[in-house]
């Protein structure tokens, strides 16, 4: 892979595992100094030393996205230690898990939860690069959203909901920064060989295998190849986009 983001700076969130992991990896395969931020401590600290196996520099930082001062703290250490991003990859986001049920049973609590880890977190984390991108004249941000926010799988209605939002967000902040040539888009991912995969029923795991025309589940690193290329110069004029990587699962 070709150094392409050599020198500069790459903040991933959810950094520790899956997707996020195989993201961060290909930035500092290709150069890019990188900020990982997670709540797991343990599997952060394993991902930060194959990083750094790449010869980059790596800041690793114990957070909650959700919880927006720990956000606004989290972000300015990285400044301080790092510099301004010049890529964000909002990573995080994750369905009910074990407390997933039809919508006329789903509990405030669970719909909140799942709202503000899937959405919420991508605009406090967004919010913290923006002014700084704007004053330099370039970035890139790059959103993990679902193809759940346009197949609207049974049972998904907070996560279908929160990713919408996530491409809502998405499109309307590509306008506002656009003149100051700050490329924003959108990855959905179908269902990823991720933890979460291996945490469900095998027969529900059968049925989203068997619902992808390619005929298996995407790999981490399939998600972190649509990710660098629109984090990259490649993508200069892409911008206010959704790039799904199906399989095939979902047209759009």
């Amino acid at each position: 892979m070709t150094k392409e983001f050599s020198g500069k700076i790459a903040v991933v969130t959810g950094a520790a595992n899956g997707i996020g992991r195989a993201c961060a990896i290909a930035f500092a395969q290709g150069g890019a100094n990188v900020v990982a931020l997670d709540r797991e401590a343990d599997a952060l600290a394993e991902t930060a030393e194959v990083l750094r196996a790449e010869g980059v520099k790596v800041l690793p930082l114990v957070g909650d996205m959700t919880d927006a001062s720990v956000v606004e703290e989290t972000f300015a250490k990285a400044v301080r230690d790092m510099g301004v991003p010049d890529v964000l990859l909002n990573n995080i986001g994750q369905t009910a898990r074990e407390r997933y049920s039809e919508f006329w049973e789903a509990r405030p609590e669970t719909l909140q939860f799942v709202v503000n880890v899937s959405l919420m977190a991508t605009l406090l984390c967004s919010r913290q690069v923006v002014p700084a991108m704007r004053e330099r004249g370039s970035g890139k941000i790059v959103s993990i959203s679902s193809d759940s926010a346009m197949n609207g799988d049974i049972g998904t209605v907070d996560y279908a909901s929160a990713k919408a939002g996530v491409l809502g967000f998405t499109r309307a902040l590509a306008r506002e920064l656009g003149p100051f040539k700050i490329n924003v888009n959108a990855v959905c991912p179908g269902p990823t060989k991720t933890r979460a995969m291996q945490r469900i029923p095998q027969d529900a795991y059968d049925r989203a295998k068997n619902a992808i025309p390619l005929g298996d589940l995407c790999d981490p690193e399939d998600i972190a190849n649509a990710v660098t290329f629109l984090s990259s110069e490649r993508a200069r004029f892409i911008t206010g986009q959704t790039l799904m990587v199906n399989g095939g699962r979902v047209f759009y």
